[in-house]
C-alpha cells in the first residue's frame, strides 16, 4: 500500500511539473523577449538618434551653416555691389572730372583766343597814334632807288644790257644776315598776334601795322611781315638805327633794310639813295651773280659788297637799263 501511495505522489508531482515547466519556460521567454524588446527599442532609439544626429543633425547644421553663410554670401554680394557702385561712382567721377577738365581746357583756349582778340583790339584802340602818309615829301612809290646827288667817279659795270653804278670798288665778302633783335622779323614771316605796342598806318586806303621797325599786313588768321611801304611815317625809330649822310643838308636813317627821312610828322619811309653805305643787311636777301660780280639783292634793291674804313660793308647800287 505504501508503495502505491508513493508512486501516486510521484506521478502527481511529475504531472504538476509538466504543467509548471511550460509556464515557467514561457515566462522566461516572455521575460527574455521583453528584455530583448527593450534592448531592441533602445538600440533602435539609439540608432534613430544617431541617424538623426548624423544626417538630420548635419543637415540641420548644414542648413544652419547655409543659413549662416547665406548672410555672408549676401554681404559679399552687397560688398561686390557696393564695390561695383563705388567703382562706377569713381568712373563717373573720373569721367565727370575729365569732362570738367575738357571744359576748363576749352575755357582756357577760349580765354586765350579772347586774349589774342583783346590784344588785336588793343592795336586798334589808340586811334590817336594812327598815322597817314606824309605829303610833305614827294615820293614815287614805284621808285626802288633814288638817284645819287653826286656824279660817279668811275664807269659802271656793264652786263646783260644794264649798267651797275657804285662809288666804291667791288670787294667781295660773304653775305651774313644781321640779327636785329627778338622784335625783328624778315619779310614773309607770319605771326598769329601782334604786340599791344603796334600801331596802324594807313596809306592809300591800305592798312599796315608797325612795331619796332617791322611792318605787318593782316593775312588770314594772323599777320605777315611785308616790306615797309614808301610814305609810311612813324614818330620814333627803333634802337640801333644807323644814320646815313646823303649831303650837307640831308640824312637818311637805316634800320632792318628800311630807309627813313626826317619829316614834320616824324620819320617817313623813303627809297634808298644810290651810293648809301650800310654795315649790315637783314635776313631775306640773296646773293645774285651777275657776270663776274656778286651782289646781294633784297627786294628790288642791289647791294654791292665793299670795304670802307677797314670794314666789310654794302653800297646801294644804281641800276640803269642801257638805252638803244
Amino acid at each position: 500500500m505504501k508503495t502505491v501511495k508513493v508512486n501516486s505522489v510521484c506521478i502527481i508531482y511529475f504531472v504538476a511539473l509538466l504543467f509548471i515547466l511550460p509556464f515557467s519556460a514561457e515566462a522566461q521567454r516572455m521575460k527574455h523577449s521583453s528584455g530583448n524588446t527593450r534592448s531592441s527599442q533602445n538600440i533602435s532609439r539609439q540608432n534613430t538618434q544617431q541617424n538623426k544626429s548624423i544626417n538630420g543633425g548635419y543637415q540641420k547644421s548644414t542648413s544652419r551653416d547655409k543659413t549662416t553663410k547665406a548672410p555672408t554670401n549676401k554681404t559679399s554680394t552687397m560688398d561686390t555691389k557696393n564695390k561695383t557702385n563705388v567703382n562706377t561712382n569713381d568712373k563717373d567721377a573720373r569721367v565727370s572730372d575729365n569732362m570738367n577738365n575738357v571744359d576748363r581746357n576749352r575755357d582756357n583756349v577760349s580765354d586765350n583766343r579772347n586774349d589774342v582778340n583783346r590784344d588785336r583790339n588793343n592795336i586798334n584802340i589808340d586811334n590817336s597814334r594812327d598815322v597817314n602818309i606824309d605829303r610833305d615829301i614827294n615820293i614815287d612809290r614805284d621808285v626802288y632807288v633814288r638817284r645819287p646827288v653826286a656824279v660817279y667817279p668811275r664807269p659802271p659795270y656793264a652786263f646783260g644790257g644794264y649798267h651797275y653804278y657804285a662809288f666804291h670798288p667791288y670787294h667781295y665778302h660773304p653775305y651774313h644776315p644781321f640779327y636785329w633783335g627778338p622784335a625783328y622779323h624778315p619779310w614773309g614771316f607770319f605771326v598769329a598776334a601782334l604786340a599791344v605796342t603796334a600801331i596802324i598806318i594807313s596809306i592809300d586806303n591800305q592798312q599796315y601795322h608797325y612795331d619796332e621797325g617791322v611792318y605787318y599786313q593782316e593775312s588770314g588768321s594772323g599777320y605777315t611781315v611785308v616790306q615797309a611801304p614808301n610814305g609810311a611815317t612813324v614818330e620814333t625809330l627803333p634802337t640801333g638805327t644807323q644814320t646815313i649822310v646823303i649831303n650837307e643838308t640831308t640824312n637818311n636813317y637805316y634800320y632792318g633794310g628800311t630807309f627813313y627821312e626826317k619829316s614834320d610828322s616824324g620819320y617817313t619811309v623813303v627809297p634808298p639813295t644810290a651810293g648809301s653805305v650800310v654795315e649790315n643787311l637783314p635776313e631775306g636777301g640773296e646773293e645774285v651773280k651777275i657776270g663776274d660780280v656778286t651782289y646781294v639783292k633784297i627786294g628790288e634793291v642791289y647791294y654791292q659788297p665793299i670795304e670802307k674804313d677797314g670794314k666789310n660793308m654794302y653800297e646801294v647800287v644804281n641800276v640803269e637799263k642801257v638805252e638803244g
